[in-house]
């Protein structure tokens, strides 16, 4: 079996910038991506404004940027899904559906996904009303009504871009007050065609082979509530994708990877960087860091074996 220096496990930010770090390191770098694109989460982001030197730079062409820049600089990809990682002291098997592979050092990059509201409704629906991407989908609900779940910065954002197409945007939100950025939120009620409902929680999402309306909840008095809407745009947090490491790395009751700035795990030669890690900030920015970072830590790594 060819053992290569490095495996990237995720080709978000954090495992393109670490692709681009390791390759210019000299390591034999493999970059591994289930989904077969590279970008991440960041591809179904509209607009990205606060990444430094690309103001308004959409999210999947900043990704594309990202992979081409990896391409460019040398690293290697394949299109495979992992399924879990052996650790054999100098070296790691990472295991995946069309074989196994053997590195040196392993950088787990996986990111996280999407939450779901888990109610009636939602998993009958996705697709035909339901979604998780309002840059993706938006465009189906020109002149509609549509509802967006949730009270972050992602949530917000989502209902501003809907603002710009829709008719109406409702924004329900479990809570009396939105934790996203006081910039996003001061965008959000200045616009006329966006109605916040606070308080409330889905309850079930209908319709016959596409979104029709919801039920809501209020949190306070209990009461029911339906609201008619075309399109249910659900933006209530994310989860790491973290199924292929359990029972090797350690982790928070969240599921995430415990590892520092320096992406060290608890098993020598693999490594943590972005989402999927224990981390305050949860940015394109912070990601790539995280990926520079843990090379460096690999680089580190290698001096002890």
């Amino acid at each position: 079996m060819e053992i290569r220096d490095l495996i990237i496990i995720g080709a978000g930010p954090a495992g393109l910038a670490a692709a681009i770090y390791g390759t210019r390191a000299g390591f034999d770098t493999l970059v591994m991506e289930e989904t077969g694109i590279g970008g991440g989460q960041v591809l179904t982001t509209y607009e990205v404004d606060n990444y430094p030197g690309l103001p308004g730079i959409s999210g999947f062409d900043l990704g594309m940027k990202f992979r081409e820049h990896a391409q460019n600089a040398g690293a290697e990809f394949a299109d495979v899904k992992v399924t879990g990682i052996t650790d054999e002291g100098e070296h790691k098997i990472v295991h995946t559906q069309e074989g196994d592979y053997c590195a040196k050092a392993v950088i787990a990059a996986t990111g996280a996904s999407h939450n779901h509201l888990n109610v009636p409704g939602e998993e009958e629906l996705a697709g035909m009303g339901v979604s998780y991407c309002a840059t993706c989908d938006g465009a189906f609900f020109k002149d509609k009504i549509a509802t967006v779940v949730g009270g972050g910065d992602v949530a917000v954002e989502d209902a501003i871009f809907l603002a710009r197409a829709c008719s109406k945007v409702y924004l329900v939100h479990r809570r009396e007050s939105l934790r996203a950025a006081k910039s996003l939120q001061d965008k959000l009620f200045s616009l006329q065609n966006v109605e916040i409902i606070w308080e409330s929680t889905v309850e079930e999402i209908y319709g016959d082979g596409a979104v029709e309306g919801i039920r809501i909840r209020n949190v306070i008095t209990g009461d029911i509530r339906e609201l008619s809407t075309d399109g249910v745009f659900i933006a209530v947090g994310t989860h790491p994708n973290t199924e292929a490491f359990q029972g090797l790395l350690s982790m928070d009751e969240k599921g995430y990877i415990i590892a520092g700035e320096d992406g060290k795990t608890n098993v020598n030669g693999v490594f943590a960087a972005g989402d999927v890690r224990t981390k305050r900030q949860r940015q394109i920015i912070t990601a790539a860091a995280d990926g520079a970072n843990a090379v460096d830590s690999v680089q580190e790594y290698f001096h002890t074996i």
